[in-house]
């Protein structure tokens, strides 16, 4: 062990221990933090990538929705009218021609108050007619394909009682039927055209 050739290789061998330790202690906290926040940078721009898509999209969404709004406003799905008023006359002289085309009888029509609600104003009409089942279908077609689209509502139909007969003092039955249902339709509410 006095060989001095051997201690030099000992204190060689013991000073590039201590530098590799010493190197290792620094440097791999610092590859390691590195590479951490390679991957973080990486799903970065990954989310920024998707970001940036989803962005280019916006012009063709607001294109599509355009569309469709258009294709909305020329099916006719909504009364034209300006007002509530002129809505219910509307729809009171469609009901009046789809009961006259029947051949049903207008008993009477009666605006209701409308209802604003989800974007849409409701407006509805009272509706007391008499006729017969075929009538009935008819006017109830005649409402189903007008435009712009119409609903039947709190449909109630009740028989007229027959006529009596003189001679036999029996009640002959009658085909004719009272009838008394809401029609209604829907205007744009200003704030969602």
């Amino acid at each position: 062990m006095n060989d001095p050739r051997l201690q030099r290789w000992l204190a060689v061998g013991l000073l590039l221990l201590v530098v590799s330790a010493s190197v290792f202690a620094v440097f791999l906290p610092l590859i390691s933090a590195g590479l951490s926040y390679r991957e973080q940078k990486n799903d970065l721009l990954f989310q920024l990538q998707r970001q940036q898509t989803i962005a280019g999209r916006e012009a063709q969404v607001a294109d599509a929705l355009e569309a469709i709004k258009q294709q909305v406003a020329e099916q006719g799905y909504f009364s034209t009218s300006t007002t509530e008023a002129l809505a219910s006359a509307e729809l009171q002289n469609i009901v009046k021609t789809a009961v006259a085309d029947a051949g049903g009888q207008l008993t009477s029509t009666q605006g209701l108050p409308g209802k604003a609600g989800d974007g849409f104003f409701r407006v509805a009409v009272k509706v007391r007619m008499t006729g017969s089942m075929e009538a009935l279908v008819g006017v109830l077609r005649g409402i189903e394909s007008a435009v712009p689209v119409l609903i039947v509502d709190q449909l109630d139909i009740n028989p007229v009682r027959g006529a009596r007969n003189r001679k036999t003092n029996k009640i002959e039955p009658s085909d004719q039927l009272n009838i008394s249902f809401q029609v209604v339709s829907f205007l744009r509410s200003p704030t969602h055209e």
